[in-house]
């Protein structure tokens, strides 16, 4: 799908070769990377920053909407479609940073656009593409994405048409119709993403990497960068700023919140991503508690709690040793590159194991082959005979079956030699069986008590049941992670390991219910400390909570540790907002487990109210046709008829609980690919909509943008991200202005 987009774009900017730009100055000619066959290399066409396109289909249309070019005309329709990347007039950037437990960023990107590639007699359909996310309205249509009950039956019907959807999983795709040459696009696009940590680092990497060819003419438009980050630590310690990749002027430090800001007129956009990296001082394990009261429009009215375990920079902290089994899908859809990038990701992995450490491999099939009939003492000797076993044995054919190995390496785990037994488990596929292998694990896992082993899980692509998967990691204290595309398999999974295999604190118990009788997390249990990685435990409780709590856990050496967590009553962090992804996905997860109609209902609420996308709801895009209102007239009173409102059906926003039938004819494990459009009737509601632009308050900022604005728009869009949890919010406006300022 992504080599298809590609060629689109390619053939767009072959097209805006006819374009004669103001001042009589030709487009700028782009500067594309190759390949090895002299060919426009793939990559280098797919967006690195929020990108709006012309979507051509007759290419008679292209042409300067103030300067014609009088090219000779050209016959024909185009099939599939050009996409022409549009000039980027304005470009603000706003990141709000919740450190510590949150570990979240919440990214607003501001862009204005100019269909400067269309003549003013013509109009086209302009598609908006945003790596992470995002939100639309155009001339006298305004456009509204509103996530709904499946059960729901209101009062607008939704049309049997798709407008947008995921081009792949990291990146959103969202078609706005019938644009006019020469009009603007303003967009206000948001988004959560959660921050990275390593080695006592946070960091955020936003995309913020324009192509030269969205730059307009220097001497025609001027163009200013804005770039404003606010970092709230969440904790009493210092903060250390280790660096930006754009330069940020500190604007204020009022206790734990900093301030920064970035402003100046340049030449070209932005060509490289916003990074930002800092670190909270930590000698050693700490942590602490927030909590926020539950809100009016709360589906629990319980209040949230969120306690963070930092891990500290402290390099004489031992880790444990592991008894590792690692459980690899060999079966026949892993063909090809999966399995390959799988195989290069385990030779890393044995790499990294140290003296000590005990291993074992298993492949499955429809059969399961182990590497030794126990476990394997880490040498040089025996990790180079595992890879050599590895480059031999991983070979993809069959079927698949997952409760077999599982069971085979509990067993293998009975004696881990004082280690911590861990079980890395990797699929592709889902099968029949996973509620009940979800519930013999636990069992199992219950018999042993502490000393059980952890279960990690890496899902690869769309096909397996990721809900299966989180839930099997929840049961055994482990990890769980995914890819979703081939090129990101090889790295993410050495992450996944090197998380997993870090552990410094096992069995972590907090004493709250000393002091409240209702406490509850989100998750099944409470995972390990990693020295890779913060812990953030989520929950509801009710009562009151005292100034301090204490979290225990068992060190390398198994003695007992008490960290200090100090109860924090926030204000300037949106708790309910920051973790609604995270609780939504452990939530799903019990849900489909325990198959519990309640849990599905918590998840539609928290769906609806944060305007995520679930598998228990629908997005849908309502489109309102609002009256022209020309300036100087009143706006139409309260009682006047009700706009006409439609809506189309957004897919591809969710994962779903795998798919089985896939699985069993071993189809390739669905990468970069969305899933088929679901074409279904649905009602809703109205969602009022105001006349004019400065009636809304998410549109305030575009009012003095343009005094001949006369139409007004707006669209909320939310997108679903794999490997990182992302809330995107998206509006545009389509204005009328002449294409002037």
């Amino acid at each position: 799908m992504e080599e298809d987009f590609a060629r689109a774009v390619e053939d767009g900017l072959k097209l805006s070769k006819r374009l004669l730009l103001p001042g009589g100055a030709p487009p700028p000619r782009p500067v594309l990377g190759m390949d090895r066959a002299g060919l426009p290399d793939v990559a280098s066409l797919l967006p690195t920053a929020p990108m709006a396109y012309a979507v051509v289909v007759d290419p008679a249309a292209v042409d300067s909407p103030d300067v014609p070019s009088y090219q000779p005309h050209v016959y024909g329709r185009l099939d599939p479609p050009a996409l022409i990347p549009l000039h980027m007039r304005e470009v603000d950037l706003a990141v709000d940073c919740a450190a510590a437990g949150c570990a979240a960023a919440e990214v607003t990107v501001r862009a204005r656009w100019w269909v400067h590639c269309i003549t003013r007699s013509r109009d086209c359909h302009c598609r908006i593409v945003v790596p992470m996310g995002e939100k639309v309205t155009v001339g006298k249509r305004s456009y509204k994405t509103h996530v709904i009950d499946v059960e729901d039956q209101g009062a607008v019907k939704t049309a049997k048409t798709e407008s947008g959807g995921l081009l792949k999983r990291q990146f959103f795709s969202l078609t706005i119709p019938q644009v006019g040459g020469g009009e603007d696009i303003f967009a206000t696009i948001r988004w959560s993403q959660n921050l990275l940590y390593d080695n006592g680092q946070f960091s955020v990497d936003i995309p913020f990497q324009f192509p030269q060819y969205v730059n307009p003419l220097p001497k025609v438009f001027m163009k200013k960068e804005k770039i404003q980050l606010t970092l709230n630590s969440g904790v009493s310690k210092e903060v250390f700023l280790k660096g930006s990749s754009h330069p940020l002027k500190e604007r204020s430090r009022q206790g734990e919140k900093l301030s920064f800001f970035h402003e100046a007129v340049v030449e070209n956009w932005s060509n490289k991503d916003f990074t930002f990296a800092y670190s909270v001082y930590s000698g050693d394990l700490s942590g602490g508690m927030l909590v926020q009261p539950s809100t009016l429009r709360d589906y629990d009215d319980r209040d949230m709690f969120c306690i963070f375990l930092l891990p500290g920079n402290n390099q004489k902290r031992k880790v444990f040793r592991n008894a590792a089994v690692f459980i690899i899908d060999t079966s026949g859809s892993m063909q090809g590159k999966p399995l390959e990038s799988v195989k290069n990701a385990m030779y890393t992995a044995l790499s990294e194991l140290v003296q000590g450490d005990y291993f074992n491999i298993i492949t499955f099939n429809d059969e399961l082959h182990s590497f030794s009939s126990c476990l394997e003492q880490v040498s040089e000797k025996t990790i180079e005979n595992a890879k050599e076993w590895v480059n031999a044995n991983f070979i993809a054919e069959g079927g698949t079956d997952i409760m077999h190995p599982l069971s085979e390496a509990i067993a293998l785990l009975s004696n881990s030699h004082s280690a911590l037994p861990q079980i890395f488990l990797v699929t592709d596929g889902s099968v029949e069986d996973e509620r009940n292998i979800c519930h013999t694990v636990k069992e199992q896992l219950a018999t042993r008590g502490s000393k059980s082993p952890r279960i990690s899980t890496f899902g690869l692509g769309s096909y397996c049941n990721h809900y299966f998967l989180r839930m099997l990691a929840s049961i055994g204290k482990g990890h769980y992670d995914a890819a979703f595309d081939t090129g990101s398999i090889e790295g993410q999974m050495v992450q996944w390991f090197q998380k997993a295999s870090s552990t410094v604190v096992t069995n972590i118990s907090i004493d709250a219910t000393k002091y409240i009788r209702e406490f509850e997390v989100d998750s099944e249990y409470i995972q390990d400390i990693s020295a890779k990685c913060p812990l953030c435990v989520s929950g509801r409780y009710q009562g009151k909570l005292p100034e301090t709590l204490t979290a225990k856990g068992y060190l390398a050496d198994m003695s007992e540790i008490s960290i200090e967590l100090r109860v924090q009553h926030v204000k300037d962090i949106s708790l309910d907002k920051v973790l609604a992804k995270q609780q939504m996905d452990l939530l799903t997860a019990k849900a489909w487990f325990y198959e519990n109609n309640q849990l599905e209902r918590k998840v539609v609420k928290l769906s609806i109210q944060n305007s995520i996308p679930s598998e228990y709801t629908r997005t849908v895009l309502l489109q309102t046709v609002v009256e022209k209102i020309e300036q100087g007239k009143q706006k139409p009173k309260k009682n006047s008829t009700q706009n006409e409102q439609s809506a189309t059906s957004l897919n591809g926003l969710t994962l779903g609980f795998g798919d089985t039938a896939a699985t069993r004819e071993n189809l390739s494990a669905g990468f970069g690919n969305t899933k088929a459009p679901e074409r279904f009737e649905m009602f809703d509601k109205a969602v009022g909509c105001c006349s004019r632009l400065a009636d809304c308050c998410c549109c305030m900022c575009f009012i003095n943008t343009c005094s001949k604005m006369n139409d007004r728009c707006a669209i909320v869009m939310v997108q679903f991200c794999g490997a990182l949890s992302c809330l995107a919010c998206f509006e545009c406006c389509s204005l009328c202005c002449g294409g002037s300022d």
